[in-house]
């Protein structure tokens, strides 16, 4: 596909992303999505939205890429490119013709009206709860990587999302993959089984090298919105920070270790230090108190030149269970280690997605991805104000990231990174 010129590309998208109802949409009420060929729709044609509709389609074999949506027209081409050469013996599999190639910030209005059945949500993560909303509204089943929000605000929008999704029998996979991790399935389910006694506390980390994917580099004419997001890692309006962008799956491994059962307190510190584009940290680290009295702290830190860790430890009253590389293994009165088969959790969660639908069943991860999502807000509101943070305050916070009217021409200021001790609570 050409790309169009900037005039033009600036003329297509101008809308406001509030203008849900702009468009008709689309519906195939007629479809049955036990035996019928699944359309599947993409908005935010990245890699991990390429890789999921890859796995999507090797789910199911009755199911083809049929509209794909982005902001810029060589995401598209890229992403349609990787899947295609994923597919090309494999006729009809991507079928993508030019006019269901949609861009621009309305772009996500046309696919939902394209006639797919099952939409890839995959933008940065603080267009999410608008993206659930919208495709919810539209009848549409729903992969929906994470975060689901990067603020309070948005997450209460989410939990409407699911509630609609749940009256309507929307299927709604959450993209936290770990907890379709064969090693990790299996230990969880022996700690909630008590073969470590009761959980008394948790440890888990993600520390790692600096984050490097986007430059900064700013090309002369492009405006703030363009610029930031073409490099929307650095900006917490769009990313929410490293903690929801990254780390978010260790909050969500640890939520999942506490039976999804929220925390009731958090207090937490970080920094940043090596950061120098947008307003994001580089480190955080939380300590999350349960109303039993057990504790989790999660380290992160994306910097160069320091010792690196990406592990989990759960310490119980018998025994301690450990996750490290996609292993598990359990040490004290129980010894367990992990043995069985090595696959992918990312194929995991579709094979299963697909597999219920084809069913007639209607999977829905909606609560549980919610809450987790908020824990980490929870732990990056504390950190950037310096203050404990209830989850009753996470829950009631008005904080709203998510700027207004978004237009390619608008004004775009970046606040300042957080300063703890004097950024507010919200």
């Amino acid at each position: 596909m050409q790309s169009p010129s900037r005039r033009q590309f600036l003329q297509q998208t101008s809308l406001a992303l509030a203008a849900t109802a702009a468009l008709p949409l689309a519906s195939r009420a007629a479809t049955n999505i036990t035996s019928d060929r699944l359309r599947i729709g993409i908005i935010g044609c990245g890699a991990r939205g390429s890789g999921a509709v890859a796995q999507a389609l090797t789910a199911d074999s009755n199911t083809e890429l049929f509209a794909m949506g982005d902001v810029f027209p060589e995401q598209i081409e890229k992403s349609i490119g990787v899947i295609g050469a994923q597919f090309k013996d494999k006729p009809g599999r991507v079928n993508v013709a030019e006019e269901r190639k949609f861009v621009g910030l309305d772009a996500y209005q046309k696919v939902l009206a394209s006639g797919v059945d099952l939409v890839v949500l995959s933008t940065p993560g603080g267009f999410r709860p608008m993206l659930l909303d919208a495709a919810v509204k539209a009848g549409k089943h729903i992969f929906c990587e994470k975060p689901m929000g990067i603020d309070p605000t948005g997450v209460r929008s989410v939990r409407e999302s699911v509630k609609l999704a749940k009256e309507k029998k929307l299927a709604l996979r959450a993209g936290f993959n770990m907890r379709f991790e064969p090693a990790y399935r299996e230990a969880m389910q022996r700690i909630h089984d008590g073969q470590i006694g009761d959980i008394v506390a948790i440890y888990s980390t993600r520390m790692a090298n600096r984050l490097t994917r986007f430059s900064g580099e700013r090309k002369p004419g492009e405006g703030d919105l363009e610029w930031q997001l073409r490099n929307w890692h650095h900006f917490v309006w769009l990313s929410g920070d490293w903690i929801m962008e990254v780390s978010v799956h260790s909050v969500d491994k640890i939520a999942w270790a506490m039976r999804d059962v929220p925390p009731v307190r958090c207090v937490a510190s970080g920094a940043r230090q090596q950061q120098t584009l947008g307003n994001v940290w580089d480190q955080f680290d939380i300590t999350y108190e349960w109303e039993n009295g057990t504790i989790a702290v999660l380290k992160t830190r994306y910097q160069d030149g320091c010792y690196n860790d990406h592990s989990d430890v759960i310490i119980g009253t018998k025994g301690r269970c450990f996750f490290n590389g996609y292993k598990a293994h359990i040490t004290g009165e129980n010894p367990w280690r992990y043995q069985g088969p090595t696959v992918a959790s990312h194929q995991i969660e579709h094979d299963e997605l697909f597999a219920d639908i084809r069913a007639g069943k209607i999977p829905n991860d909606g609560d549980r991805m919610a809450q987790s999502t908020l824990m980490g807000i929870m732990g990056r509101m504390s950190a950037y104000t310096g203050k404990e943070v209830t989850w009753q305050q996470a829950l009631d916070s008005k904080l709203e990231t998510m700027p207004k009217n978004l237009a390619w021409d608008m004004k775009l200021e970046v606040p300042p990174p957080a300063v703890a001790g004097h950024t507010p609570l919200v």
